[in-house]
C-alpha cells in the first residue's frame, strides 16, 4: 500500500502510512532508500466534530491509523518531526519508547516556535530523555533578540502582492503579526532551551535549514516556514527534501496550500519528482481561512504543478480532505495536473480507495 519506484542503481520506495483522506488526521510517509528507512511525521489524531462520519467510524479510523504509524515508526531508523502538532508525532507516554535507538531530525523547539508547540515539545523531550537515562536536558539560551530576523522580511513575493479590497485589512493584520512576533522573540530569549544531543543510543538533532547525509541518502531541511499565512499564530514548521540518486521527494509539511507565494517558488526550485503537499483547510473557510487566502493557496498549487519541471506524482491531501467539497474548491489544481500528465490525488486515491470524507460512515 504505497508508491514505489526504481531508477538506475538506486531503489526508492515511498509508503503512504496515513493521511487525512483515510479518515483520521495525519500526513505520514515512510521512505526506504540506500539501506535506510525514514519515517516523516509519525502521528495521527481523531477528526474534528464536523467531519461527516459517526463517532464510532472516526475512532475506528484513528485506531487503524495509530497502528500503521506505530508500525512505521518501529521499522524506521531515521525519524523526522516537522513540528509539534499531535497529528505529526506520537507523544503519549506509552509510545515514547518507539523513538529509542533512532536518529531524530526535528524542528527546533526553542526558536521560531509558538508557546503551545514549545510546551508540547518540552513535555515530549522530557519523557524521551528521561526514558533514555539522560538527566538535565535544558540549558540557558544563547540568544540576542536583536539578531533574530523577522521572517516576513525574506518573503519578497508575498510582500509584493496586492489584493484589491483586502489590502488595508491585510496591512493591519501584518502589523499586528509583527508585534506578536517581537513579543515571541522575547520569550525565546527568556526560557531555558531544550538541548539536542547524542547519548545512550539516542541521537536528537534540530534540523532547521540543515543538510544530512547517510550514504547515498541525503536529507535537506528548509528553514522555518509559517504554518499557513504570514504570522499565523499556529506557529512554524520545517519542510524536508529526501534525495537518493536522481530521485527527489519534497514533503511540504503544513504550509496550507501553500498560501505564501515564496514557498511555492521554493518547491518549484527544488524540482522534486514526488511531492507530498498539504492543501488549504477548506473546512475552515469563513472561520480561519478567508477567500483571498484560499485563492492564493490554489494559485500557488497550480503554479507548482505547472512549473515544477520533473514532477511526476503529487499526494495532495492533508488539511484538504476534511470536507466533501474539497475537490470542487481546489478544481484548478486537478485540472492543471491532468493537462500536464502529473499523477495528483489524495493518498486514499493513490491507494485505490475513496476518500473517507466522501464515504457514508
Amino acid at each position: 500500500m504505497g508508491l514505489g519506484f526504481i531508477r538506475a542503481a538506486w531503489a526508492v520506495r515511498v509508503e503512504l502510512v496515513w493521511f487525512d483522506s483515510l479518515g483520521a488526521k495525519g500526513a505520514s510517509v515512510l521512505v526506504e532508500a540506500c539501506g535506510h528507512r525514514v519515517v516523516i511525521d509519525p502521528g495521527v489524531a481523531v477528526m474534528h466534530p464536523s467531519f461527516p462520519a459517526s463517532r464510532e467510524a472516526k475512532e475506528e479510523w484513528y485506531r487503524e491509523g495509530l497502528g500503521r504509524v506505530m508500525e512505521a515508526l518501529k521499522r524506521a531508523d531515521i525519524v523526522v518531526v516537522t513540528h509539534y502538532h499531535h497529528d505529526h508525532y506520537l507523544y503519549r507516554p506509552e509510545h515514547i519508547s518507539l523513538y529509542l535507538g533512532k536518529t531524530l531530525y526535528a524542528k527546533n523547539p526553542n526558536i521560531y516556535v509558538n508557546e503551545s508547540q514549545h510546551e508540547r515539545a518540552l513535555e515530549f523531550y522530557s519523557m524521551l530523555y528521561r526514558l533514555a537515562g539522560i538527566g538535565d536536558h535544558l540549558e540557558e539560551p544563547a540568544l540576542d533578540p536583536n539578531d533574530i530576523p523577522d521572517p516576513l522580511d525574506s518573503l519578497l513575493e508575498a510582500r509584493s502582492r496586492s489584493f484589491p479590497g483586502y489590502d488595508k485589512r491585510r496591512r493591519e493584520l501584518l502589523e499586528r503579526g509583527r508585534g506578536w512576533f517581537k513579543r515571541l522573540v522575547g520569550r525565546w530569549a527568556s526560557w531555558r532551551w531544550i538541548r539536542s544531543l547524542e547519548a545512550n543510543g539516542l541521537h536528537v538533532v534540530w534540523a532547521d535549514g540543515e543538510v544530512f547525509e547517510h550514504g547515498c541518502l541525503r536529507l535537506r531541511f528548509t528553514g522555518p516556514l509559517f504554518h499557513g499565512v504570514e504570522y499565523t499564530r499556529v506557529g512554524w514548521v520545517i519542510g524536508v527534501i529526501v534525495e537518493a540518486g536522481r530521485r527527489r521527494l519534497f514533503y511540504s509539511s503544513d504550509v496550507n496550500g501553500p498560501v505564501i507565494e515564496d514557498y511555492a517558488s521554493m518547491i518549484i526550485e527544488a524540482a522534486p519528482d514526488t511531492l507530498i503537499l498539504d492543501g488549504p483547510p477548506t473546512y475552515l473557510l469563513g472561520y480561519m481561512l478567508n477567500r483571498v487566502n484560499l485563492s492564493r493557496a490554489i494559485e500557488n498549487a497550480v503554479r507548482i504543478v505547472s512549473e515544477t519541471t520533473r514532477l511526476e506524482t503529487v499526494v495532495y491531501d492533508h488539511h484538504l480532505a476534511r470536507e466533501p467539497r474539497f475537490r470542487e474548491r481546489a478544481a484548478p489544481v486537478w485540472e492543471v495536473a491532468k493537462r500536464r500528465g502529473v499523477k495528483l490525488a489524495t493518498a486514499a486515491e493513490h491507494m485505490g480507495l475513496v476518500p473517507a470524507v466522501l464515504r457514508r460512515a
